[in-house]
């Protein structure tokens, strides 16, 4: 349709009907046809107003989709149509690895293809649009949603936040590819740095770091042309973000330049009042609708307050007309005046699940992988007698928090994956979330005790780690931690495989462990995955995209940290009055960055070249050599450190990486080119600018051991 047809309907509709069209339900309220339901009474909605609704999230089905989408336009009267939004986060029925652990490929391009997957998916079960990517920066994991976010790192972050949005929606025209699903990227700003890690609670950001190592990713989403922003639920400046017209206008509109709907966090337009800056919906309704929110989820603060609103102000009918037209561009983009089922019929309804989806978790997941230590343990060898022991040894509880409509009898654990290697396998299975008993480790010592190789499959369960499950304590629980150290007294060779959607305190199992594996939360395939990997027919790829602290009491934590006047360094470690803890080392235990392969190369022969010309860019050279003879891939990183800025500045940033393959015994030559922009930063005027001077470069394996090459000037 037109953008002229666009705005001629507007002009048809009424001010209930435009209202409507900003209000965003679930399926339950269109559950019995046209009857009252429960929720409608709740929300005291009369069938008049539901046929006014002009969003729903949440379905799980096409049937679902198809029938409520033609019940109601047997209603409507200008005959718009629904547009169906849901949470496709790492996968839709088939599950991928968690963001965190795709954020630890750190490869756009398979984060894209993830994506690319999930929205055929999705879209084929009616969904138009996906809750998707989170942008969120993150240093805190006692947050449970680290789970779903790209890690500590913002250019790494942005970098794949981009790759995200590449990958749901597409290059054509979203009207014309309809196996593409429009992007929502969340949550508008600042969610990470909830204090404390604990969910929903008060954010207190500098403007600084806001600029600096929020808005990035953001940036990057909306610059690949994510079509929605949502809202976050904290605070920002003492204002919740769902009422934060300063930043809403001037930073999401302006500075960013976005130009698409953005719809606010579930019931957060009503929780303004939980918050105390409005006293009733109706001044949460306008409180929100002024800051710019323009479509109110699952709250009844918009359907029963904006009419009068308007009505009392009749100059915010341009607003409101706004508002609506970016609803309708949206469904217009999608296609959805045309067709809208957006190629639903009633004889396609029934899930496509492809085989090569299946095929892409599995890849994904032995992608993500972090071997952290091997002790010369791993992989395993044929034959070898193995244990596989904990909670997790039979489990199928990998797909994690986000897998709402993932079958978890559908996934492959990691029994069942290392069932079909060639090696003598006993296991020792234990029901998920059980504490473990005194007898189960009693017998997981006695089995140890007669194996050649102890695999302990542990961590958390799926409800330990997502939205609503922060924690203060980042230990092993259920008395994990207690298997570890018995089973160690019988048997040290362990290799512990850890399934969890954060990064954990392992100090006191670290020392007891001849190997450890992150295998995250890794989806559908993840015990074929690690069954591949375990058995060296893979090699582990992943690199932490989220440092491992020592302990909580660090964090929050990031690589990424600030000069200080008195900074901890070699020479000065004996000394009291510097910045260090007295009970624990600075450092993580795994750094930003850290894995390990079955492989190792060296690097060598390292040389700046600075350009002959002006505006020409560097060239950072370096020759990697495998050092063994077998084929190995690792993830070669790029930080720098700006040795003199206006404003406080971190030790070392990430600039750029490269995954390498490299054939057994091959050596090559690689570079990395970098130009002034790369080193910009946000100065205390709030502009974006690099300063005249030199930068230090480290080329390493990860944030913590990255080696100094030299400095460049510019």
């Amino acid at each position: 349709m037109e953008t002229i047809k666009l705005k001629k309907l507007i002009d048809r509709m009424t001010v209930a009907e435009k209202v409507g069209q900003l209000v965003q339900l679930t399926p339950d309220f269109f559950a019995q046809g046209g009857e009252i339901t429960g929720p409608m009474q709740q929300w005291q909605m009369s069938e008049e107003q539901l046929g006014t609704i002009g969003s729903v999230l949440g379905t799980h089905t096409a049937e679902q989709v198809y029938t409520i989408q033609t019940s109601y336009l047997e209603k409507s009267r200008l005959k718009i149509p629904l547009i169906f939004m849901a949470d496709v986060i790492h996968g839709y029925e088939t599950i991928f690895p968690i963001p965190l652990a795709l954020a630890s490929s750190f490869d756009a391009q398979l984060v894209e293809e993830v994506a690319k997957a999930s929205a055929k998916e999705a879209a084929e079960a009616g969904i138009h649009v996906t809750f998707s990517p989170m942008a969120d920066h993150v240093k805190d994991p006692r947050w449970g949603r680290v789970l779903e976010s790209n890690g500590e790192d913002p250019t790494l972050s942005a970098v794949l936040t981009a790759a995200y949005v590449r990958g749901y929606q597409g290059t054509d025209a979203l009207a014309e590819n309809k196996q593409r699903i429009a992007a929502c990227v969340k949550h508008f700003v600042g969610y990470g740095a909830a204090e404390g890690g604990r969910d929903y609670h008060t954010v207190d950001l500098s403007d600084l770091e806001l600029y600096q190592n929020y808005l990035p990713a953001f940036q990057a989403a909306i610059e690949a042309g994510a079509e929605l922003v949502m809202t976050s639920f904290n605070t920002i400046h003492g204002v919740p973000a769902t009422a934060n017209q300063p930043l809403l206008q001037d930073v999401l509109r302006e500075k960013l330049g976005f130009d698409g709907l953005i719809i606010s966090d579930w019931a957060a337009v009503a929780e303004l009042m939980a918050h105390r800056v409005a006293a009733d919906r109706t001044e949460a309704a306008k409180k929100a609708f002024t800051a710019g929110v323009e479509m109110d989820m699952m709250s009844d603060c918009y359907l029963n307050a904006l009419e009068q609103i308007i009505d009392a102000d009749p100059a915010m009918n341009e607003q409101l007309n706004k508002a609506v037209f970016h609803v309708l561009h949206l469904k217009n983009k999608l296609g959805l005046f045309e067709d809208p089922y957006r190629g639903l019929t009633p004889e396609n309804l029934a899930p496509r699940l492809l085989k090569e989806t299946r095929l892409l978790s599995r890849e994904a997941a032995k992608k993500t992988t972090v071997l952290l230590k091997n002790q010369a343990l791993l992989p395993l060898q044929k034959k070898q007698k193995v244990a596989l022991i904990g909670p997790k040894a039979d489990s199928k509880d990998l797909l994690g928090a986000w897998s709402w409509i993932g079958k978890q009898e559908e996934a492959v654990s990691l029994a069942k994956g290392l069932s079909q290697k060639e090696i003598d396998l006993t296991i020792l299975p234990y029901p998920d979330g059980k504490v473990l008993t005194a007898a189960y480790i009693e017998e997981a010592c006695r089995l140890a005790e007669q194996s050649e190789v102890v695999l302990l499959a542990l961590g958390e369960t799926s409800e330990e780690a997502g939205e609503a499950a922060s924690l203060t304590k980042l230990s092993l629980s259920r008395n994990q931690e207690a298997l570890v150290a018995a089973v160690s007294q019988v048997n040290p060779k362990i290799a512990t495989i850890l399934f969890c959607g954060r990064p954990l305190v392992l100090s006191a199992i670290e020392p007891l462990c001849q190997a450890i594996m992150i295998a995250w939360f890794p989806g559908s395939e993840g015990g074929n995955a690690l069954a591949d990997l375990l058995m060296g027919e893979s090699e582990p790829q992943g690199r932490l995209a989220m440092s491992f602290p020592r302990a909580e009491g660090q964090l929050p934590m990031t690589y990424a940290q600030l000069s200080t006047g008195r900074p901890l360094t070699e020479e000065n470690s004996d000394q009291k009055y510097i910045s260090r803890y007295m009970d624990e080392k600075n450092d993580p235990l795994f750094s930003f960055g850290a894995g390990i392969g079955y492989g190792q190369c060296k690097i060598s022969k390292t040389q700046i070249v600075h350009p002959d010309e002006k505006n020409k860019p560097f060239e950072l050279i370096c020759t990697l050599k495998n050092e063994g003879d077998s084929p190995h891939t690792t993830t070669l990183q790029l930080y720098s450190r700006d040795d003199v800025t206006e404003v406080a500045r971190p030790m070392r940033e990430l600039k750029q990486w490269q995954k390498i393959n490299l054939a057994a015994a091959e050596e090559t030559q690689h570079s990395f080119y970098v130009t002034p922009e790369d080193f910009a930063y946000v100065h205390s005027d709030f502009s974006t600018k690099s300063d005249p001077g030199t930068i230090s470069l480290y080329l390493g394996f990860a944030a913590a051991s990255a080696k100094l090459i030299g400095t460049l000037t510019i």
